[in-house]
């Protein structure tokens, strides 16, 4: 009986969870929802009926030509792409190094390495937005993709190795010993934690990449050219220049914002595992 009992509890608690996410979610995602329909949508019907899905009487993609015939939402769409996957791989790279390193080994002034390597996530990185133009006009880096994908390694390397750590320390120390007593050696031990952390990784990446992929502000400082332009600022001078054009900005707005919505739900699982779990089982 009290078996019972304790697995309709679970699902009780199970279905009640869910119900509460898909609500929340739902709350969250209907402004892009709204805006996705009515892209497809005339001028007209966007004001008339903006609540009903597109159909045969109000269906018009004219947005969607102006926007790709006026701007290179194509090459914006890759220069997104490259840069924000060239920082998650170079975050999750160095990231989980760092915090394998301050994790399973004690040494001298590892409390405060790990304080000063924290500090990136007190101090925001746009403070020093002069020094870091400074510095890449000096590598000749100015206007490229790579100064990008070396800023956002820099401004997402501080929450990476703070959460990563944490994680890392709650990995039984006695199944890393059992491994270097079999001839492990330290890299195969690494490689071994990292599937471990996976929940904590996949939250830290979320957090890493939806700020990358909305960000405005380096880009338009570091790489405003024409062949740089990630798809937030590329989709923002388009607005500035067809603010009247209702049907174009939707569908600028949708584009710019549809992608990071589905990258989102793909990983979404992975965050909530790893806000949850609060230590390895």
């Amino acid at each position: 009986m009290g078996g019972k009992s304790y697995r309709l509890g679970y699902w009780l608690q199970f279905l009640v969870s869910h119900a509460v996410l898909l609500v929340y979610t739902f709350i969250a995602m209907f402004p892009v929802f709204l805006v996705a329909i009515n892209s497809f949508k005339s001028r007209r019907a966007i004001f008339k009926t903006p609540y009903t899905l597109p159909n045969a009487e109000n269906w018009d993609p004219v947005g969607y030509e102006t926007v790709f015939k006026r701007a290179n939402f194509d090459s914006y769409f890759l220069n997104s792409i490259v840069v924000t996957v060239g920082a998650l791989a170079l975050i999750l790279l160095f990231g989980t190094m760092a915090a394998h390193a301050l994790a399973e080994y004690r040494f001298p002034g590892n409390l405060l390495l790990g304080l000063y390597l924290s500090l990136g996530i007190m101090i925001p990185i746009r403070l020093g937005t002069v020094s870091l133009l400074r510095l890449i006009v000096n590598l000749k880096l100015i206007n490229t993709l790579t100064a990008l994908i070396l800023v956002y390694t820099a401004s997402g390397l501080p929450l990476t190795i703070f959460i990563l750590q944490q994680f890392m320390r709650q990995v039984p120390r006695d199944l890393k010993d059992a491994a270097r007593v079999d001839g492990a050696s330290e890299y195969r031990i690494y490689l071994m934690i990292l599937p471990l952390v996976r929940p904590a990784i996949g939250t830290v990446m979320i957090f890493n990449m939806i700020p990358i992929w909305n960000d405005l502000w380096f880009p338009l400082i570091l790489a405003s050219s024409e062949a740089t332009k990630t798809v937030t600022l590329g989709a923002q001078i388009f607005l500035g220049q067809f603010v009247q054009d209702w049907n174009a900005v939707l569908a600028s707005l949708a584009l710019a914002a549809i992608p990071v919505v589905i990258l989102y739900l793909l990983f979404s699982r992975q965050l909530i595992r790893g806000l949850t779990a609060g230590a390895v089982k």
